[in-house]
């Protein structure tokens, strides 16, 4: 139970970090003024949280592992969020459109946010797997087959993952007035919650299974 709060006033810590680069690109009027009051939101909600599931989980046993599957789930969607928006603040927001050559700019702009994401998605994905296997689902075995299962578990979601988000940030308008990298976020965030549910299910069930 100690260890719990312990790797979730971690997980909080880290969410809290990788969180300031995302407020900072979506709202940074918003970032201006609550930059000082975040990290410790997380670092005091998040265990709080893994408390609130402990006492539920007395009934429904389930509840407490879900609730570290979705603080591993929101730390790797910061992580993966964070990456991005740090690849967008340093390229994509210097690829210019000239009426001349919309067409051709607009593909090249889809084409590297597409990988910006890619990579974004693997470097979350790699910590995913040590903050499930460790913590969420409490595998202390050593199969070989593991990593690999948890990789093609991942692999189906990455391409959930990044399916969506490309669609979403190629193919449909941004609304209520979002630019391109807020609108960018928007579809990460479309994309990480599909694939969060598709890992949910292939972890327990084929992964991690006892």
């Amino acid at each position: 139970m100690k260890k719990d709060y312990k790797l979730g006033i971690l997980a909080g810590f880290l969410m809290g970090i990788l969180f300031l680069p995302v407020l900072k690109t979506a709202e940074p009027d918003i970032y201006s003024k609550l930059v000082f009051l975040v990290l410790p939101f997380f670092i005091i909600a998040t265990p709080l949280g893994l408390f609130i599931a402990n006492i539920i989980g007395k009934k429904i046993a389930l509840i407490p592992q879900l609730a570290k599957f979705i603080v591993t789930g929101g730390l790797n969607a910061l992580m993966d969020l964070g990456v991005l928006s740090l690849l967008i603040f340093l390229s994509l927001n210097y690829l210019e459109i000239n009426p001349s050559g919309v067409i051709l700019e607009i593909g090249i702009i889809i084409t590297f946010y597409s990988i910006f994401k890619a990579i974004s998605f693997i470097v979350a994905n790699t910590n995913s797997y040590f903050w499930n296997k460790y913590w969420t689902f409490d595998q202390k075995n050593k199969n070989k087959t593991e990593f690999l299962q948890f990789f093609t578990v991942s692999l189906v979601g990455f391409i959930l993952n990044v399916s969506v988000a490309s669609y979403v940030f190629g193919f449909i308008d941004p609304f209520f007035g979002l630019n391109i990298d807020q609108w960018g976020l928007m579809g990460a965030i479309a994309g990480s919650i599909i694939g969060l549910f598709w890992n949910f299910i292939g972890y327990k069930l084929i992964v991690f299974k006892k």
